[in-house]
């Protein structure tokens, strides 16, 4: 078995910025019955990763789950650091598509024009790369929160309950 500093050996400096923001984030097992994604630790839910042992998931594991199927599959590499940190952690929470349209706006918000589709491609990169780092960081926050308080009031039955319990939650997230 590799050991932890052999492990973090093959991620890039900024991943594990990012990757550690996420395991702040997400913490530890949970199984709340709120959460449609059912047991989560680390981030790593039932739902999306049925055939894993949740309970019995390392840290280690958990973050080479998010080097290959997240972090490169998703090219979050492309952006500067703290936006692929932002961006990352909203993609675990939110999905990787309505993380990148919040991106994508907060791209706009800044005075960028780029398609909002969801895909991490050259031109959000390159937007990104161009703006001005701490009024995107700003942006990106504000259109999360945007996110999460439509996403909230548009819930319905046992699900709007469950999202309500999770807002604050959610909001803190966004800000972060």
């Amino acid at each position: 078995m590799e050991s932890s500093a052999a492990v973090h050996d093959k991620y890039t400096p900024e991943f594990l910025i990012a990757v550690d923001r996420v395991l702040r984030s997400e913490g530890g097992y949970s199984s709340n019955p709120s959460d449609p994604g059912g047991a989560t630790k680390f981030g790593i839910s039932a739902r999306e990763y049925p055939r894993l042992d949740i309970a019995a998931l390392t840290r280690d594991a958990a973050v080479k789950i998010y080097w290959g199927e997240w972090w490169l599959k998703f090219g979050f590499a492309r952006l500067p650091t703290a936006a692929a940190a932002k961006t990352f952690d909203l993609a675990v929470n939110i999905g990787s598509a309505h993380a990148i349209v919040c991106l994508q706006r907060a791209l706009r918000a800044c005075g960028h024009r780029v398609s909002e589709d969801g895909a991490l491609g050259a031109e959000t990169a390159q937007a990104a790369t161009h703006a001005d780092g701490a009024a995107l960081i700003s942006a990106l926050r504000s259109e999360a929160a945007s996110y999460y308080r439509v996403t909230v009031a548009l819930s319905r039955g046992r699900r709007a309950n469950a999202d309500r319990e999770f807002l604050n939650g959610w909001l803190n997230r966004a800000y972060e």
